[in-house]
């Protein structure tokens, strides 16, 4: 029975990673698929054509993306630190009426937002799109962190304020190493859907040398006589796809860790 137990196991582990993986591979391949056979015609196209990806929009993506990481890890600590540690009146409601925010669609709001940050003067910029995100990003953020602060023991926190240590001071010398998995997880999702983001981008910058990866890769679906390009958006899919790969490799054990140690606890 154990053996026929792994051996399910083992056949639904490896089904669901052909599952999620087929896309991901179906699109490498078809990226490298010309009329000839194989080859790097179409990421030349993507690079070298009019409307393909420039250096810019590639800059562009990276300055959201590290705008949005940063603001979002910034108060997700903070918030979840005063929400995992702290009493004060009224926590509970207005820790669950963040949260509600999930279950409104984004998209709903996005005009709303447009209009806000016309009256901000940060309309059509990089920092106005960023905050719009990190806003996104709250809710799940807070979450996590709230959860990872709550699975520290309040020893660690009872005997740094023995030894003199204020909130503030708790917080940078022994609350953020102990919930480093979880800083991590949080970032790592803040970057994945910073990068990839695509509705928010378009609806909120105007100017063309302000657009993201996202949106010039979509500027890439023309081709000759009004068709569309599948080769070169494939080629913008596997380029968009690299640098999230990458980013989950090299943080997958924190990532794992920031899960396992109490970041999803209740």
């Amino acid at each position: 029975m154990k053996i026929w137990g792994k051996a399910g196991y083992g056949v639904t582990g490896g089904a669901l990673a052909i599952l999620f993986l087929f896309p991901l591979l179906w699109s490498g391949y078809a990226s490298l698929r010309t009329n000839s056979g194989f080859g790097l015609e179409n990421y030349d196209r993507l690079f070298t054509s009019d409307n393909g990806i420039r250096l810019h929009h590639v800059v562009n993506s990276f300055t959201v993306s590290a705008l949005t990481v940063g603001g979002t890890l910034v108060v997700a600590t903070l918030g979840g630190y005063a929400f995992g540690r702290f009493r004060f009146p009224g926590r509970d409601a207005l820790f669950l009426l963040t949260l509600a925010i999930l279950m409104v669609p984004y998209a709903t709001i996005l005009i709303a937002l447009y209009v806000l940050l016309g009256w901000l003067g940060l309309q059509d910029s990089l920092i106005g799109l960023s905050l719009v995100l990190i806003m996104f990003q709250l809710p799940f953020s807070l979450f996590m962190m709230r959860n990872s602060f709550e699975a520290v023991p309040r020893e660690l926190e009872e005997s740094a304020q023995v030894d003199g240590c204020n909130s503030f001071s708790t917080l940078l010398r022994i609350m953020l190493p102990a919930v480093r998995p979880g800083l991590i997880t949080v970032g790592l999702f803040a970057f994945l859907a910073s990068w990839n983001e695509f509705f928010a981008p378009l609806i909120l910058l105007n100017s063309t040398d302000k657009f993201t990866t996202t949106l010039a890769v979509v500027n890439m679906r023309t081709a000759s006589h009004g068709s569309i390009d599948y080769a070169a958006l494939e080629a913008g899919v596997v380029f968009m796809a690299v640098p999230c790969l990458l980013l989950f490799a090299f943080m997958q054990r924190s990532y794992v860790r920031g899960f396992a140690s109490g970041a999803l606890k209740g």
